[in-house]
């Protein structure tokens, strides 16, 4: 019915940056909100942002200032451009999304993942 497809996870040297994208694409009636989450070997899955399709945005307050989300309604599209990234960020990241599916209604989806490596 839905399918979340993400891109732009990859190897940086601390201090630099990348910029993760997902895609939502199949029976879409409407997005009502998209979101990165993440985790690292031996952690649980916490949320880094999320964003609404009415443009209101959280963060998690370890990359306040540091990641920036945003939401292409046009696209049914999500970005989550991470700078000044540490080592500590490496883990796997997660699209998530809340999404009004035609003719079923709401549901929850999850990416397949893509992972992201700050090392030197």
């Amino acid at each position: 019915q839905v399918q979340l497809m993400e891109s732009g996870g990859g190897l940086v040297q601390p201090g630099g940056s990348l910029r993760l994208s997902c895609a939502a694409s199949g029976s879409i009636f409407s997005i009502e909100t998209m979101g990165w989450y993440r985790q690292a070997p031996g952690k649980e899955r916490e949320l880094v942002a999320g964003i609404t399709n009415g443009g209101s945005t959280n963060y998690a307050d370890f990359v306040k200032g540091r990641f920036t989300i945003s939401f292409n309604n046009g696209q049914n599209s999500v970005s989550l451009q991470m700078n000044s990234l540490k080592p500590e960020d490496t883990a796997v990241y997660y699209c998530n999304a809340d999404i009004v599916v035609q003719r079923v209604g709401f549901r929850n989806y999850w990416g397949q993942g893509t992972q992201v490596t700050v090392s030197s």
